[in-house]
């Protein structure tokens, strides 16, 4: 293997040196245009001083340690997930100046005031994905303290309506109860209104028709009591996934296999919290490309995820990340994701403290538990056992 890993390794000759160059640029070139690189092409693009000759000879170097990979004889080299890996791992703390418009966003998001914390991190996540054009995930613990502001009702057949529950921190579940028989849209605006009532105690309805005020007491008793149990049994962090869709305007994900095992991954709620705790553990900003994915699915995506905890007072309360093409322009998604985990920071402190709010993480040794168990289960679907381990 290659000793092109480090710039900072001071053992290393000025071949290997002009080597890592090389590499360095090759890759930083083919993020920008996503096209083969030629040794003429990287010539031309800042390194004048060695010829096309010397290059080449690089390239068959790069491509013989595992860094480059050429599909074509005659045609340029491409990066692999080893090239891609060193070149992250070398700017992973190199943080660059944001624009006017990153600017601006992260100074919106640190002047927020506001006590629906849920909506709060929602729109952040939103804000983040339209403005790396990726999918972005954000954990988030249990804030205390909330309760119920808003219940709505959704017939769906003769034997269940939907529950749309708000709250007064912008969280929003959803619950699915049994019925006897179909609600009407009218009755269901009804219904919705002795709820209001409930919740209020200003303007009680009196214009049921028969039997729906009972049904209505009853609805209104299930729903209180699952969100309290959902509530007091927390076990799992907050999941917030906004972006998908902006994956489709990626020609890497134009191919069908290399877009559904990325959307597995996205989707699998208990894997990417697997993967967010992971980053907790760490403490700073964690990238995983291709294969470093696979100790969280069965199958090796084909995209790259950036991912970096934030704070409340100086304590890891969750993580927010991205995710991308393998070719996403690392350099600036590390400097703006760190000056968004800051602004996050600064506002939830601020607001927390403002409207004394307090927060608490899923409950440790049944976390632990499910945790052990799901990478138990990952790894017998890979076919690995107990005694392949050791």
């Amino acid at each position: 293997m290659s000793h092109v890993v480090n710039t900072t390794d001071s053992k290393r000759s000025k071949k290997q040196d002009r080597e890592f160059r090389v590499l360095i640029g090759l890759v930083d070139y083919y993020l920008r245009t996503g096209k083969p690189v030629g040794s003429n092409t990287l010539k031309d693009a800042g390194f004048e001083e060695l010829s096309s000759a010397t290059i080449r000879n690089y390239f068959a170097k790069l491509e013989e340690d595992g860094y480059l990979t050429q599909q074509h004889t005659s045609g340029g080299r491409l990066p692999t997930p080893l090239a891609l890996r060193t070149y992250a791992k070398e700017y992973q703390h190199a943080l660059q100046s944001l624009n006017p418009k990153e600017e601006q966003l992260l100074k919106e998001i640190r002047l927020t005031e506001t006590r629906e914390i849920a909506s709060f991190l929602q729109k952040s996540a939103e804000s983040l994905s339209t403005l790396t054009q990726s999918a972005v995930f954000l954990s988030a613990p249990r804030f205390d303290h909330d309760y119920i502001v808003g219940l709505k009702l959704v017939p769906i057949d003769h034997a269940r309506c939907l529950c749309v529950i708000i709250t007064d921190f912008g969280v929003i579940r959803t619950e699915v109860l049994p019925l006897e028989h179909k609600l009407s849209s009218f009755a269901a605006k009804r219904i919705e209104s002795y709820f209001q009532w409930r919740l209020t105690g200003l303007n009680q309805p009196e214009n049921f028709e028969p039997g729906e005020e009972e049904l209505a007491h009853k609805l209104y008793n299930e729903l209180f009591m699952r969100y309290i149990v959902g509530y007091s049994n927390f076990i799992d962090t907050e999941l917030y996934r906004t972006g998908l869709s902006k994956l489709l305007a990626y020609p890497e994900f134009h191919d069908a296999s290399s877009l559904s095992s990325s959307l597995a991954l996205f989707e699998n709620a208990h894997n990417m919290r697997l993967l967010i705790k992971d980053c907790c553990k760490t403490g700073h900003l964690k990238f995983w490309i291709s294969e470093d994915l696979d100790t969280y699915t069965n199958v090796t995506p084909d995209c790259a995820i950036v991912a970096l905890p934030y704070y409340i007072n100086q304590s890891i309360a969750g993580a927010v990340g991205i995710l991308g093409p393998t070719r996403m322009p690392y350099r600036e998604i590390f400097s703006f994701l760190n000056g968004f985990s800051a602004s996050i920071s600064e506002a939830l402190t601020r607001n927390l403290y403002k409207f004394k709010i307090t927060f608490r993480q899923p409950e440790s040794k049944t976390e632990a538990l499910l945790e052990q168990d799901y990478r138990l289960l990952l790894l017998e679907d890979k076919g690995v056992t107990s005694n392949d381990q050791t």
